[in-house]
């Protein structure tokens, strides 16, 4: 069974290598490198090929907006975790616009840390329930225009754009129904009147045209 390669980035170096340890505690996963800034993670992604990097934002030269940015670009099958020690949601959000794959704080606990390197590397969208509703709030700030933008053209509610644009995100069902405090029946119901205005069958199809329209 091939392992999952996994590259650290982060300028701490006990807690790096500390996170390594738990990671490497799971048969199914590799440590294939530590990196102490974006550019250094950058140049070692290119030359091993990780399947999945854990990258903390605030680190010296370059730091991990940009990093996985960069990362995405040159490796766009590689899955970004952002881990760091605050949620600030405005560096969230960029990095998540940048292609990261979720978020993650540091405090998380070993098993849940290995649970979302192998979620991350199956292609799941990885960002916590008890900061998703700050993150919702921060990007009604910022996307103020893509809202109008649905509204007109599909004419949607106020929910169904709210929960439109998490679609657009790559929340699933479920962390929109945390993240709104609501039932899943419930934000499958919205889901599936998004999908009535916009004439499609899919999420896939639904988040295709809404990109579109941005």
């Amino acid at each position: 069974m091939n392992k999952i390669k996994v590259l650290i980035a982060d300028d701490q170096k006990l807690l790096a290598e500390g996170i390594k340890g738990v990671l490497e505690s799971s048969e199914e996963i590799e440590v294939i490198g530590i990196a102490e800034d974006g550019e250094k993670a950058l140049s070692l992604a290119e030359r091993a090929l990780p399947d999945v990097v854990l990258m903390d934002i605030r680190m010296p030269n370059m730091n991990g907006v940009i990093a996985t940015k960069q990362m995405k670009s040159a490796l766009p099958d590689c899955k970004v975790l952002i881990l760091t020690t605050f949620d600030d949601s405005d560096y969230i959000l960029d990095a998540i616009n940048n292609g990261a794959s979720g978020y993650l704080l540091k405090d998380i606990g070993s098993e849940a840390l290995i649970e979302a390197v192998k979620n991350a590397y199956a292609g799941d969208t990885i960002l916590p329930a008890k900061i998703a509703k700050k993150i919702v709030s921060a990007a009604k700030m910022v996307t103020n225009d893509k809202e109008i933008k649905l509204k007109r053209t599909f004419s949607l509610s106020d929910r169904e754009t709210e929960i439109a644009l998490m679609i657009c995100d790559g929340f699933t069902n479920r962390q929109i129904a945390s993240a709104l405090k609501l039932t899943e029946g419930t934000a499958r119901n919205y889901i599936s009147a998004i999908y009535l205005k916009l004439g499609c069958d899919s999420r896939s199809a639904a988040v295709q045209k809404m990109k579109e329209l941005f």
